[in-house]
């Protein structure tokens, strides 16, 4: 996993005509590559990075957690199809709560809480709200302040201009 301290140690490097190297590690290939070519983009975009490092690692962390859930999802997928059960959609109440979860949030601006998860997922509220903070701990979703002062499960990837304007700004 992405370390702060380990970009901040590589972004170092940059002062010493090995500009980068940071961003290759944090998997941004392309723009470590142009980097190196042009000592930082002239020293500018290295000190941009310096000060954006904590958000970059927390953003690179983001993409491998995605990814991961993804890689699980396609084995699943591919197990599926291996037993032959292929095609078959699952019955409404029988989805997993991670899909009745992300349907709600892609249906709801990208929002989605307990009640709403429970009452779709035929599930308790107390279910829910653990199956809403595993979403969480994984890096898909996160907990924000809506304008009325309740707390709402967010997961970015749905979120429009309608949902962003129902959230507390911080």
């Amino acid at each position: 996993m992405y370390s702060t301290r380990t970009a901040y140690l590589l972004w170092l490097a940059s002062f010493f005509g090995l500009a980068g190297l940071h961003r290759l590690y944090l998997g941004k290939i392309g723009s470590g590559v142009l980097y190196m070519l042009t000592w930082g983009l002239g020293g500018l975009g290295t000190i941009y990075d310096g000060i954006t490092m904590p958000d970059q690692v927390r953003e690179a962390k983001l993409k491998a957690r995605m990814r991961r859930a993804i890689d699980s999802r396609l084995d699943d997928l591919e197990e599926i199809e291996y037993t032959g059960s292929r095609g078959a959609r699952p019955q409404r109440g029988s989805e997993s709560p991670e899909h009745v979860i992300l349907s709600i949030a892609k249906n709801n601006h990208g929002i989605a809480n307990p009640a709403q998860v429970a009452l779709e997922g035929n599930i308790s509220t107390d279910e829910a709200r653990e199956q809403l903070d595993k979403l969480v701990d994984k890096g898909i979703g996160e907990v924000r302040v809506r304008k009325s002062g309740s707390l709402a499960y967010v997961f970015p990837d749905f979120l429009d201009d309608v949902g962003a304007a129902d959230l507390e700004r911080f």
